[in-house]
């Protein structure tokens, strides 16, 4: 049976599961309710994953949205094996689309929805060794501070914010003045939107342009890290 086109948006029962999953967060009502989780929270999201491919392909780096479970459509699943919280699935839906050969070692996009409420954010969290002395050496040199003060500027203007500097002093060996010196104590870069009241634009034709709106506020800072730090 022809069940016509797919909807390439989120679907409007992700919300509803969603504050279910958090108030019966346990594997027995997960398993009953496995249908739902596939009906609402799988399938829709990996058809609207797809959707974003080809305007993500196009960016200056291009971002990867692959569409599965554990590519552009994190698990549900929660590791609790080092935590006191013991929930065994995530309360929230996240999606990352990245630059890169791999989700958790790329600068990227991230977008987190939760039963009221959504957020999204870009960057990395965490540089290796390798990637934080090329950041250092970026930050102090050149225009490189210049050109991520202004990516950080245009992605606070759509709503994203970078947090407090992970170091409390300026590493050693380093003599600068402001604003170099806070940028210094950072060992990632990410900035993020905070809750935001769930946009109704997920949920229709609009999705895809939607999101692409903030992707692309955050893509001066992912093309800054893809040139200085992961090149």
């Amino acid at each position: 049976m022809n069940k016509g086109p797919r909807k390439l948006h989120l679907s409007p029962d992700l919300p509803g599961f969603l504050d279910q999953l958090a108030k019966n967060n346990n594997k027995e009502w997960f398993e009953a309710h496995r249908d739902l989780y596939k009906a609402a929270f799988v399938e829709p999201t990996l058809a609207f994953i797809e959707a974003m491919a080809p305007p993500l392909a196009k960016l200056e780096p291009p971002l990867q949205a692959v569409p599965k479970v554990n590519g552009s459509l994190r698990r549900i699943n929660r590791d609790v094996r080092f935590s006191k919280d013991k929930r065994p699935y995530s309360n929230s839906l996240h999606l990352v689309f990245w630059a890169g050969d791999h989700p958790n070692r790329s600068p990227g996009f991230h977008i987190s929805l939760s039963a009221d409420h959504w957020g999204y954010g870009a960057g990395h969290w965490a540089f290796e060794p390798a990637q934080l002395d090329a950041y250092r050496d970026a930050v102090t040199s050149g225009s490189g501070a210049k050109d991520l003060l202004a990516a950080l500027a245009k992605a606070e203007k759509d709503g994203a914010t970078i947090g407090e500097p992970q170091l409390a002093r300026v590493p050693r060996g380093f003599e600068v003045d402001e604003p170099v010196a806070t940028l210094l104590r950072r060992k990632g870069i990410v900035v993020m939107s905070g809750h935001q009241p769930m946009v109704k634009g997920l949920f229709s034709a609009k999705a895809v342009d939607t999101v692409m709106t903030h992707v692309k506020a955050s893509m001066p800072l992912i093309r800054w890290l893809d040139r200085n730090v992961f090149a």
